[in-house]
């Protein structure tokens, strides 16, 4: 699947691929094609990106608009 805003932040904060893929543990190449949307990003890969540009991973997808993160939920105590 194709998220277009991975390659558009990326370029937004002046980074390179190999940046990304190094933070991410992972090949260059393998992050060119997250971009290309040749092979599927998983989810905890997705999660660090949104983390490391700070944004919501619904930003991050594509299901909004608003970039800002959503505040961490408080577990309940037992």
């Amino acid at each position: 699947m194709l998220f277009p805003r991975i390659r558009e932040l990326r370029e937004d904060h002046d980074k390179k691929q190999l940046e990304l893929a190094t933070y991410l543990h992972i090949k260059p190449n393998t992050y060119s094609d997250y971009e290309c949307g040749k092979i599927n990003v998983q989810i905890d890969t997705l999660i660090k990106i949104a983390d490391f540009y700070q944004v919501s991973l619904d930003y991050l997808v594509g299901r909004t608009d608003v970039s800002e993160p959503y505040p961490k939920a408080q577990r309940p105590r037992l």
